[in-house]
């Protein structure tokens, strides 16, 4: 399982190192991708990222080829050097828009990786409330 959170450099080489315990979980390789709800990367282990795709590949191609081609074009498989750091491809960084820190946060069976100040944002615009209910609704 994926969590905690941390904050890295992203260094002048799109470099950023990966946390030990999410190198373990994650296997020697794993997918990194644009997510689709907002400034920020996902990755996930190489099964769970089949296991996320899955359900495009069982409806017809036509309703997801766009979703397919959004995800595929820009994800990264990649391997963490033998500092702990993978190379992020320039797309991703300009979609997360990192300049220099970064918050890598597990969320279970993926994680994120978001720009320092995009992620401050979302923390703060948090509404502690409404997730309380919805944990609760789902009897939590």
């Amino acid at each position: 399982m994926l969590s905690g959170e941390y904050r890295h450099v992203l260094d002048s080489k799109n470099r950023i190192f990966i946390p030990a315990r999410f190198r373990m979980e994650l296997g020697e390789s794993f997918v990194v991708t644009r997510s689709f709800r907002g400034r920020f990367l996902c990755f996930y282990s190489v099964r769970a990222w089949e296991e996320f795709i899955a359900p495009l590949k069982s409806v017809p191609r036509k309703t997801s080829e766009d979703t397919l081609r959004y995800l595929y074009r820009t994800a990264a498989e990649v391997s963490p050097d033998s500092q702990g750091r993978i190379l992020l491809p320039r797309p991703l960084v300009e979609h997360a828009g990192i300049i220099k820190e970064a918050c890598i946060i597990g969320c279970g069976d993926y994680g994120e990786i978001w720009s320092a100040e995009e992620y401050e944002a979302r923390i703060a615009a948090e509404d502690s409330e409404k997730i309380r209910e919805a944990l609760e609704l789902l009897g939590l």
